[in-house]
């Protein structure tokens, strides 16, 4: 007897309704999952920094009262391969590292929490390529608030985050310091998107296209707490469609955020529309509970006393900063920070350190408030 397709198709249609139903269900499962999967990992972690801080203790201590040197950790090393064979990141060099780790945090208790929340790799990178204290616990703060990985940590090290962070806090509308005083926290004056490799004479709708395509970096390199809402936003004023560039919310501001891109030099006129995509979008996308939305000027290059005039007469909560296609020169950004070092010296009374100002403007970045 031939089968009823009725009676064929209603099964399946059940059968996908109710998978339909309990994906949810699952979906919470799965997430369990991976919650579990990450305290594992950090607790593994936690063991594992833990234990290289009292190895790098003792290998501290032994070098100061029995005389220790390097031939006698190379010894170490090679007794502990013997005795635990296939046991892996014991070299002489790594129980090396393990010492100067513990050296270089041995006095800063108010880092502790930090150092077991980052995998050695990331340590390495930050120990080996940052001289000062302030500039160490600087990456340890960002990149534990960030969930930076590894690689990205070396991208911001490379990118001279600290030293332009330090020397060039970003630019802020008093309009905007009033309306979001944490703002100052999440935003910068310069963006790095080496990552897109863009030639020099690109376009605006190369840089745009190419932001979206790299979506994931691109909000690696915002901060945390960004989230995408769309390319090109339409917005519609009156019986005009205009389009808003890139358009984000951030969770801790809890605010749209609007970037208006230009490929060219900072002009006054551009922040004219900008402040006009923002009364649009404070008048009819924002929602009841939001705060106003705040604007992004993301230039090729600016003017600085040029932005300060500019910003200073705007009614609106705007900002304006420059990305850069390619890595900075460090060395260059290092030498002007040690001008900024003896600056402050100079100018810092005779029984006082300078660190305390650096310190105070580096901190509006590396311990940025949580929402």
């Amino acid at each position: 007897m031939k089968p009823d397709a009725n009676s064929v198709v209603a099964p399946t249609v059940a059968v996908v309704l109710a998978a339909v139903s309990v994906e949810p269900a699952f979906a919470e499962v799965v997430k369990l999952i991976h919650a579990a999967r990450q305290r594992a990992y950090q607790a593994v972690n936690t063991e594992l920094i833990d234990l290289y801080w009292h190895i790098g203790k003792y290998l501290h201590h032994k070098i100061e009262s029995d005389g220790w040197a390097k031939g006698t950790v190379v010894q170490l090393g090679a007794y502990i391969a013997q005795r635990e064979p296939g046991l892996r990141g014991f070299s002489p060099q790594n129980l090396w590292r393990m010492r100067q780790f513990f050296e270089v945090y041995q006095n800063d208790s108010k880092l502790s929490p930090l150092l077991r929340e980052l995998p050695w790799s990331s340590h390495l990178h930050i120990m080996s390529r940052s001289k000062r204290i302030e500039d160490r616990e600087f990456y340890l703060r960002m990149a534990t608030q960030n969930r930076w990985p590894v690689r990205e940590v070396a991208r911001q090290i490379d990118t001279g985050l600290f030293e332009r962070t330090v020397l060039h806090p970003p630019k802020l509308s008093t309009a905007l310091r009033e309306l979001h005083p944490q703002a100052e926290n999440f935003f910068k004056d310069s963006y790095a998107f080496e990552f897109l490799a863009l030639p020099n004479d690109h376009s605006e709708l190369d840089l745009h296209r190419s932001l979206v395509q790299n979506l994931g970096r691109f909000l690696t390199e915002l901060g945390r707490d960004f989230c995408y809402i769309g390319s090109e936003y339409p917005v519609q004023v009156g019986n005009q469609d205009f389009a808003l560039d890139l358009l984000f919310f951030h969770r801790g501001l809890n605010c749209l955020v609007a970037i208006e891109l230009k490929v060219t030099a900072f002009e006054p006129e551009h922040l004219g529309k900008l402040n006009f995509y923002l009364e649009a979008l404070d008048r009819d996308h924002r929602k009841p509970h939001e705060n106003p939305a705040i604007g992004v000027l993301l230039c090729a290059s600016k003017d600085s006393e040029v932005v300060e005039y500019a910003l200073s007469r705007t009614l609106s909560p705007a900002m304006v900063a420059e990305y850069q296609t390619q890595l900075p020169d460090k060395k260059l950004l290092a030498a002007k920070l040690h001008e900024f070092y003896a600056l402050n010296v100079a100018q810092a009374e005779p029984e006082r350190d300078a660190e305390p100002t650096l310190t105070r403007r580096t901190q509006r970045a590396a311990k940025a408030k949580k929402s």
